[in-house]
């Protein structure tokens, strides 16, 4: 079931007007999902480099080795980007290209990358956004415990001071994480992320870890700037819970749902303390966050601007499909329920209007500043003969989704930018090269970029939004 398209293109630039003139328009990528060369210059593998190794945990077997060659064209992809018409470009650092194994001193000639991609992005007007961690945690570390130990938050914090020392006089707008969610759950409990293990302990107590690991990673980088412009933050996937009836269990289940998926991150992070009913539900499955004195005054280190990546949000239950409160195991059940709602090619429902629910609801809960750091879909685009390729379906997601963005504002959220995700189609993760994320197409034969219709969509408006102010 597809979205409806966008025909005209004035009408979404009509409804962006009420965007302030310093809001930000960018394009999100991530380090090991574009740059290839992962053997080169000193840089060592990361967990994903192992898992992609893994029979069956990728699919067709495939890896980041090459991507999308962005570390050999880079020039040239900074070229494309200053062509969008954007004036921000959200990227990752490499831990193991900068700090090969996790430990000891920066890697010069890791560093001299980005110092050119920065110089590069300077010289085309377009702001740096650093993103100092999206998954590739050195294989070292991982092999001393990983995020379930609490060591790994204080490396990822000599990483970020590394990172810093090199990079802070250029870059004013810094990243922690991205989506500790995705890297504690998928990667330690559900397994379908690297380091692939199944084990929800270890999840639990990773989360708590990346979090202090942030924390102190932002320590380290506020001492470190000084009187230095600085904008600090992390990134969170959020999604809404709402409930398939307004029944108790439901009710319940949407709790539950949200807990462990937003106020888990977000209580800590702003209030400096976990959520109490979600410390009781995590007690249910025999697990428990590993706090020490002092940890949630760390983590709690205050926010300059809360990055939000939303794909989509859920409708739950809380009964089984056969009417039962509780699972196989005796606990509460929380299913998401499917809806009559167009979806993606990740089969991901398409929920624009729960974007601005959620914005509403950060702006009430917790007052962050918030840019929407990534957004967009993946879609099986077809090449034209001509070549171009007309994706109306990623263009009408964008529309719908920035128009979210805009009425979330008009009632009273302080949204500041979006960044659409992603730059290009690239290597996405389980799936492989399997789903194209990106506004710009790539040929993986042939590393040849062309601009889809909604990359020419999304160019066009943002320049007859920045006309109609």
């Amino acid at each position: 079931m597809n979205a409806t398209p966008i025909q005209d293109l004035t009408r979404p630039a009509t409804a962006l007007k009420g965007l302030p003139a310093d809001f930000r328009w960018g394009v999100a990528t991530s380090a090991y999902q574009i740059e290839g060369a992962a053997a080169e210059d000193g840089r060592t593998p990361s967990i994903w480099d192992t898992f992609c190794r893994v029979p069956g945990a990728v699919e067709g077997g495939e890896h980041g080795d090459v991507a999308c060659d962005h570390y050999h064209r880079m020039p040239q992809d900074v070229e494309l980007i200053a062509g969008l018409g954007v004036d921000t470009y959200r990227f990752s650092l490499a831990w193991p290209r900068i700090q090969p194994g996790g430990r000891g001193p920066a890697n010069a000639k890791g560093l001299d990358f980005y110092k050119r991609l920065v110089d590069e992005l300077h010289g085309k007007n377009i702001t740096p956004w650093i993103t100092l961690y999206h998954w590739d945690l050195p294989q070292e570390l991982e092999d001393a415990g990983g995020w379930p130990a609490r060591d790994t938050a204080y490396r990822f914090a000599d990483y970020a001071a590394l990172a810093y020392e090199a990079l802070g006089d250029s870059v004013e707008h810094w990243t922690t994480l991205n989506e500790p969610w995705c890297s504690a759950v998928l990667g330690y409990d559900v397994g379908v992320h690297a380091p692939g293990r199944k084990d929800f302990g270890d999840s639990i107590r990773a989360v708590h870890h990346l979090l202090l690991g942030h924390g102190l990673a932002s320590r380290r980088i506020r001492d470190a700037a000084g009187d230095n412009p600085l904008e600090l933050g992390i990134t969170l996937n959020l999604g809404t819970a709402t409930p398939e009836t307004d029944s108790e269990a439901d009710r319940e289940a949407c709790r539950r749902a949200d807990g462990q998926g937003r106020r888990l991150y977000l209580d800590p992070l702003v209030h400096g303390r976990y959520p109490e009913d979600v410390v009781a539900d995590l007690a249910l499955h025999g697990a428990e966050l590993p706090v020490q004195d002092g940890d949630l005054e760390i983590i709690a280190n205050p926010l300059d601007v809360l990055g939000v990546n939303f794909y989509r949000g859920a409708l739950f239950s809380g009964v089984t499909e056969s009417g039962s409160p509780l699972d196989d195991d005796g606990l509460p059940v929380t299913r998401a329920v499917p809806r009559d709602l167009p979806r993606t090619a990740m089969d991901w429902e398409i929920t624009p209007t729960e974007l601005t629910d959620l914005l509403l609801r950060l702006q009430e809960d917790y007052a962050i500043p918030t840019v929407i750091t990534e957004n967009g879909a993946a879609f099986d685009d077809t090449v034209a003969e001509d070549g171009s390729v007309p994706d109306t379906d990623r263009t009408a997601y964008l529309a719908d989704h920035l128009a979210a963005v805009a009425e979330a504002r008009a009632q009273g959220a302080d949204v500041r930018g979006y960044f659409a995700w992603s730059l290009m189609d690239n290597f996405e993760w389980a799936y492989g090269y399997d789903k194209r994320f990106g506004i710009v197409r790539v040929d993986y034969d042939t590393q040849v970029r062309t601009l889809k219709d909604s990359a020419k969509w999304y160019r066009d408006t943002i320049g007859l939004t920045r006309e109609a102010r």
